[in-house]
């Protein structure tokens, strides 16, 4: 019983979320699926509690500041990394490989977080904190499947490839290349690649996306040892890697706009 009133408690909130003008009771009770008297008793609670308010004279109910005040404690409390960390080690538990994160920075895409699923036999476990090559990799392919095709071709044509950047044998020697790679993962929504950026690692990756304006914000990854991600393998964990993504996705989401906002209105941080 008490579960089913804080679900339907949380229902109401997330209705009023984005609707800073206040939504009716009718409205709300209508977009919850419940009677408007049992709304009503929980929008009295929610205004008891300072959650919400309700504005004079539309009668219209509204968040109030405390709420967002409870998400930005915990934020500030916390980085990006640790927030991620537990949802990056669930994913690396469940397919026994190294699962990262990478993160926008400017016109660089960079391997930020990382947890690593395999605990015997073979793994694949290289240093993170470095810039991502975009041809060769997953996680690259799935950035630029974001971006617009003369954008995603113009940041591969200007990355320099040096000995910092090793190469498999099915790495790309092309623009054509790499445009059928990324043609590939918009379609399927994710990319992977086979013993592209070193001989015998297999990858696959998928952006991460700001659920606001579709902006891509980074990519999170799944690699290993060939053997153990063949095509098959990567079809199981592709639904997983997705669901991991959209989580993260809402993170890193929520934390740019506290920074711009910081920002905008020369907040300390």
């Amino acid at each position: 019983m008490a579960a089913g009133a804080l679900a339907r408690g949380l229902g109401v909130l997330q209705c009023l979320v984005g609707h800073p003008e206040g939504l009716p009771l009718a409205r709300i009770a209508e977009a919850v699926d419940l009677p408007k008297s049992a709304a009503h008793r929980i929008l009295v609670t929610l205004v008891e509690e300072g959650f919400a308010r309700q504005h004079e004279p539309t009668g219209n109910y509204a968040l109030t500041l405390k709420i967002v005040s409870l998400g930005l404690k915990h934020l500030a409390s916390s980085t990006i990394f640790e927030l991620a960390v537990p949802v990056l080690a669930r994913l690396a538990t469940e397919s026994g490989q190294l699962v990262r994160l990478g993160l926008v920075d400017g016109e660089q895409l960079l391997w930020v977080a990382k947890s690593q699923g395999a605990r015997a036999g073979l793994r694949y476990d290289p240093d993170h904190g470095s810039e991502v090559p975009f041809a060769s990799t997953a996680s690259g392919v799935a950035w630029l499947s974001g971006l617009s095709d003369n954008d995603a071709l113009r940041l591969v044509a200007r990355q320099d490839y040096d000995e910092r950047y090793p190469a498999g044998h099915n790495a790309p020697t092309s623009l054509a290349e790499v445009q059928a790679r990324i043609q590939e993962a918009r379609a399927k929504g994710w990319a992977r690649v086979h013993d592209s950026v070193e001989e015998g690692i297999s990858a696959m990756a998928t952006p991460l996306v700001d659920p606001d304006n579709g902006a891509p914000l980074g990519v999170v990854s799944i690699a290993g040892p060939s053997l153990q991600l063949p095509d098959a393998r990567m079809e199981e964990l592709a639904p997983r890697l997705l669901e991991t993504a959209a989580e993260l996705s809402g993170l890193a989401a929520s934390l740019s706009q506290e920074l711009r906002s910081r920002n905008r209105y020369g907040v300390a941080g």
